[in-house]
């Protein structure tokens, strides 16, 4: 559950064990037919025009050992907030919701406030913006930008970052001026996988300098998407999770399935399967991190 007191860089290790089981910490439901979701209209994204939700994601969850997972927002509206929390609110699989708000708005700290009264509203744990989106590489330093921010940090929620390697930069900076505020990297940044190894040198000096703050953390999700997704192997995904292990570490690194997106690349058991295998070489701890405890301490599940 959310407490209200602002992070101060991200909360100590610690929390429920994996008997309680996994945690996805990154997946979406959507229903395109009564609301319009425009990144859908993008070519190769035919298989995701349709409605998606828990009751189709419960068993392939369960299957993999997921007990419980963080359902996040996939579209810049004020009304899909709500209806997230509503879900929560009524499955228990659902133990965290990322939704949106206006971070410019002036009332943001009034509007975060009337979403943790709705039914649900104590399962709200974070918000985020669209942020690759954004043409200004410097989106997230603008002063009303910060000023949201800082309302996020004050209602003790995180802020999930989807941003594209050259707005990291921007990402860290933003990290250093709020550093009560805990910032979490959705897809590790998107990295260019699909380009080959060319494009992870300049990735990866990026991303050590955001991790270099404290109050970051990254989300091993998104993978398989940003590859080739008819030809990826965890060979192909590998040096990129390595090159977040070395900058994060298991306390500081989360899986997510980033379902149903994930369909375009490979099944929630396929993502799964390749987090395990990139996961391979640590202890059981740090596996333990990595599946559940860094998402049950950061979210404050």
């Amino acid at each position: 559950m959310v407490t209200t007191a602002p992070n101060a860089a991200l909360p100590s290790p610690g929390g429920p064990s994996a008997a309680a089981g996994r945690i996805d910490a990154h997946h979406h439901l959507w229903d395109p037919a009564p609301r319009v979701h425009d990144w859908l209209a993008e070519p190769g994204l035919a298989p995701l025009r349709r409605a998606f939700t828990v009751d189709e994601l419960r068993p392939q969850a369960a299957a993999a050992g997921v007990g419980g997972t963080v359902l996040v927002q996939t579209v810049t509206v004020a009304g899909e907030t709500p209806e997230l929390l509503a879900v929560a609110a009524a499955d228990p699989l659902v133990r965290g919701v990322v939704g949106w708000v206006d971070l410019t708005a002036p009332d943001v700290t009034d509007v975060l406030t009337a979403l943790r009264e709705l039914p649900g509203g104590e399962r709200l744990v974070g918000v985020r913006h669209q942020v690759q989106s954004e043409p200004d590489p410097r989106w997230l330093l603008r002063p009303g930008v910060l000023r949201g921010l800082a309302a996020v940090a004050d209602a003790g929620l995180a802020y999930d970052l989807v941003v594209r390697p050259h707005q990291l930069p921007a990402a860290a900076e933003a990290a250093d001026r709020l550093p009560q505020l805990t910032f979490v990297l959705d897809h590790l940044g998107k990295p260019p996988i699909a380009s080959g190894p060319a494009g992870l040198g300049p990735w990866a000096a990026a991303l050590h300098a955001f991790a270099a703050r404290p109050n970051t953390c990254g989300k091993l999700s998104g993978l398989t998407t940003e590859a080739s997704w008819r030809t990826w192997t965890v060979a192909d995904l590998r040096p990129w999770a390595e090159a977040a292990l070395e900058c994060f570490g298991p306390e500081r690194l989360m899986f997510g399935s980033d379902w149903p997106v994930c369909l375009l690349a490979a099944d929630y058991a396929g993502v799964v399967a390749a987090a395990e295998e990139l996961t391979g070489q640590l202890s059981d701890p740090e596996r333990g991190a990595v599946f559940g405890g860094t998402a049950t301490r950061v979210y404050r599940l």
